[in-house]
């Protein structure tokens, strides 16, 4: 029998990670959480960059997937065309359709999903947006991924994946610049104010970002933002290296989640730092951090994770 519970639940939200581990962790939580053994069908939606692949692996761990950022398993791919008896026993099967759409039409993919889920596997579709509405049927849960993670289990009354698309489609934007300016102001603490990243860590809020430091070193904030500006003025390349590193301009730097940045600083609009520490007496850390806003008021962060809730309202 279905989890009743899970039938009053609308949605959930959740920071989107700009790290590959936290992603994977993350997506290991979600589907403790979330997945059930009954959900057939998987719905994930987010644009390219977004960590679409690392949240499906923290799911799915083993999961074989049809194509991923350096590679593409031609395979995998082509399984759709095969008669479905003969494809190799499977509980799970992931299907981008992006790339799937290069090499196979549409009817043949719908034909592979229809035939799968009558056969009781499983079926993770990425970009599941462009196959619901010729499939004729809403996933058992959606996924989407952008600023933020939206987890949904729809009904007839929705939500549609065109609506979640919409939602993380249009904040990407805010999460690919925070991280860029986050990857900055590392640059500047590391080489030039010589403050090590073993005393501070990442964590995650909206339209900002936060450096969590074990203790209060000393910063002199203001110094700190007209340097971060000064970068940024320069409209500076931001390229990906490795799965570890960045470029800057021409300056390698460190990164957890290289893929998730804005082309170039001058894509950087406005941003701001809290003058000061701001303490979490739940991790008993202090707390450096910048917001996407030129309001440098404290009194601000407070109400940052209502803002969503309140746009919806207005």
């Amino acid at each position: 029998m279905r989890n009743l519970m899970q039938e009053y639940m609308v949605f959930s939200q959740y920071f989107a990670p700009r790290g590959r581990e936290r992603l994977l962790y993350l997506g290991e939580g979600i589907a403790q959480r979330h997945l059930h053994y009954g959900d057939r069908l998987i719905g994930i939606i987010g644009d390219a960059g977004s960590g679409k692949s690392s949240l499906i692996r923290g799911m799915f761990p083993g999961l074989e997937l049809s194509n991923d950022d350096d590679t593409i398993n031609p395979r995998k791919i082509m399984q759709v065309r095969e008669l479905f008896e003969d494809v190799p026993t499977a509980t799970t099967y992931h299907i981008d359709m992006r790339f799937q759409l290069a090499f196979t039409q549409m009817h043949e993919i719908v034909d592979f999903v229809t035939n799968a889920l009558a056969n009781q596997r499983r079926v993770v579709v990425e970009h599941f947006n462009l196959l619901c509405p010729l499939l004729g049927r809403n996933a058992d849960i959606l996924i989407g991924i952008g600023e933020e993670i939206i987890v949904t289990r729809p009904s007839i009354f929705g939500p549609q994946p065109d609506a979640i698309y919409n939602i993380v489609h249009a904040s990407l934007k805010y999460r690919k610049i925070a991280h860029s300016i986050e990857d900055i102001t590392i640059l500047i603490l590391n080489s030039e104010l010589n403050i090590g990243d073993e005393f501070y860590y990442s964590a995650d809020m909206r339209n900002g970002f936060v450096l969590k430091f074990v203790k209060p070193v000393e910063i002199d904030f203001h110094q700190l933002e007209r340097r971060i500006r000064e970068m940024v003025a320069q409209n500076l390349p931001i390229s990906y290296v490795d799965e570890e590193h960045i470029a800057i301009g021409d300056t390698c730097v460190y990164c957890a989640g290289p893929r998730l940045h804005v082309r170039n600083t001058s894509e950087i609009g406005a941003f701001s730092f809290i003058k000061q520490f701001v303490y979490d007496p739940k991790t008993n850390t202090h707390c450096l951090i910048g917001v996407l806003s030129d309001d440098d008021s404290e009194e601000q962060i407070h109400h940052s994770n209502m803002a969503n809730f309140i746009q919806r309202m207005e």
